[in-house]
């Protein structure tokens, strides 16, 4: 029995230190060391944001940062550097001029923008009374049918505004991340059921019916074709807007003026209408569409591989480039792709001869359903709908991405990989001073990630503290340069540019889920 119990403890003590990644702590050191002492990532940042302003998918904002980026990764001597079109994107916008104020009862400048793709007011501008849908019901709202055209409408908010008594930012604490890790593996299905006494609560759920009311708002104010459309987002406090799309890059009628008022503007405008007064605007929206090339384009550059075996096989990382237009998309997501060129400029300064390929793609059309990283895949490793693989599926080992805001990284979203998660906590094990610890089998949505998890390619996100992201800057007028936070950023790319070498380096590929079973065309931001 004595030996039994020494052989057990010797095959366990065996199994314990094969399962020990070979981490090579010189150069994890190194990367620590140049990542915080000699970072560039604010550099980077400024020349993706300041000096390239907005990067509205296709425009010339996002040519600028798109051209520099590529540039920049030629210079640091990345091979293959290159804008690689990844299908039809249809055209691009940007907005050129805006003005918009109240002048009765009394001059006001209101702060408002226009939402992407929608057209502008003409040469002479615009001017007249605003004209104020109010209906509880669609009963109601048929009252306005044959009134709207021609006119400048606006449509009944019940939300007022609350007082703000938390900060805009913050950390993840111990708490929540705690949760995160006790999470247990999803099964496909699990909690999606429908029907039953759920579909019964959604048919009387109020915001159910306001939804489905301000639908039909919206057909009616879209047929009828209004000389300017004034919405409100109810996200928005304290001078901050909330602006995406108007109309679409695919349409061939140019969508109906349509502009984003601050919530404080908006509420003003309306309880003036609703008290009686006579409340008249003037607006002066200038758009440009460009419709000379229809392609969407990735920045992709590469570092070639050395290993003799291994070099074909590729490790990727990415961000996505584009960004709405309400400010210069500095948290969503400049900060990502600063992280990941400084990852490449860290690598590249310390000499690393990788043994696979390490490949950096910079994202477009992320904002309109992930088109870039989606479409990359599918001309690349695989079609999701009919999961045909190409030869390059089997090639690459990992894909890692980074576009929730400027905040510190706290783990990895293991997006249901179970099999990592031994082999990232020991990556993570370094930086488990700098605040970097926590492994959920959990998955955040809505990042280019998801585009190769979707063809069973081992993708991940990593999970950050949020900041301000969802409070002040996500797709907002202050999403811009002074809300990024240098040293979240730094720890970062120290932490991507050590997953990225150990990818690079290993035995083996990253473990793999099973394949996903055929997925069929879906629309666009699945």
């Amino acid at each position: 029995m004595r030996k039994l119990f020494s052989l057990l403890f010797l095959l366990s003590l065996f199994m314990l230190v094969s399962a020990q990644e070979k981490l090579d702590m010189d150069m994890i050191n190194k990367i620590k060391e140049e990542g915080t002492k000699n970072s560039k990532i604010m550099d980077i940042a400024f020349h993706l944001t300041d000096v390239s302003g907005p990067r509205l998918t296709s425009s010339p904002g996002f040519m600028r940062a798109a051209n520099w980026a590529k540039d920049e990764l030629a210079r640091w001597g990345l091979v293959n550097a290159q804008l690689e079109p990844w299908g039809e994107f249809g055209k691009s916008w940007q907005q050129e001029h805006c003005y918009v104020a109240m002048t009765s009862p009394y001059y006001a400048p209101l702060l408002a923008m226009p939402r992407a793709w929608s057209s502008g007011t003409g040469k002479k501008g615009l001017k007249g009374e605003v004209f104020l849908i109010k209906a509880k019901d669609t009963i109601e709202l048929m009252q306005y049918a044959g009134k709207l055209k021609d006119k400048i409408v606006m449509t009944w908010v019940n939300d007022a505004l609350k007082p703000s008594f938390e900060g805009d930012a913050s950390r993840l604490a111990d708490s929540s991340l705690a949760k995160m890790a006790a999470s247990q593996p999803r099964f496909q299905g699990q909690n999606q059921g429908r029907g039953g006494p759920q579909a019964n609560q959604q048919q009387n759920n109020p915001q159910v019916s306001r939804f489905l009311l301000q639908r039909r708002m919206n057909e009616l104010i879209n047929k009828e074709k209004p000389a300017l459309i004034l919405t409100m987002n109810i996200r928005g406090t304290d001078g901050t807007i909330f602006v995406q799309g108007g109309g679409s890059a695919n349409d061939s009628i140019k969508a109906v003026p349509s502009i984003v008022v601050s919530s404080d503007d908006y509420l003003r405008l309306q309880r003036l209408i609703d008290a009686g007064e006579y409340v008249k605007i003037e607006a002066d929206i200038r758009t440009k569409f460009f419709g000379d090339d229809l392609q969407g384009y990735n920045v992709v550059a590469e570092i070639p591989g050395t290993d003799p075996t291994l070099k074909d096989e590729l490790v990727m990382l990415g961000g996505h480039l584009d960004s709405w237009h309400g400010a210069t998309g500095a948290t969503d997501n400049a900060a990502g792709c600063a992280v990941m060129m400084e990852v490449i400029r860290i690598l590249k300064t310390l000499g690393v001869q990788p043994r696979r390929t390490i490949r950096i793609a910079l994202w477009s059309g992320e904002e309109q359903g992930l088109l870039g990283s989606r479409n990359y895949v599918k001309n690349h490793f695989a079609d999701r709908a009919t999961m045909e693989l190409k030869p390059d599926h089997a090639k690459i080992s990992a894909y890692y991405n980074v576009d929730n805001g400027s905040g510190k990284i706290r783990g990895v979203y293991l997006q249901g990989n179970q099999k990592v998660s031994s082999l990232f906590e020991q990556w993570l094990t370094p930086f488990n001073d700098m605040g970097a610890k926590t492994l959920t089998i959990d998955n955040t949505g809505g990042t280019d990630h998801l585009s190769f998890d979707a063809v069973g390619i081992p993708g991940f996100q990593f999970i950050q503290d949020v900041l301000e992201y969802d409070t002040r800057t996500h797709h907002t007028n202050m999403d811009t340069y002074d809300h990024l936070v240098p040293d979240d950023l730094k720890q970062a790319a120290v932490i991507v540019a050590t997953f990225v070498y150990n990818t690079a380096q290993r035995d083996e590929k990253i473990p793999r889920k099973e394949l996903p079973k055929p997925q069929g065309n879906q629309p666009r931001g699945f």
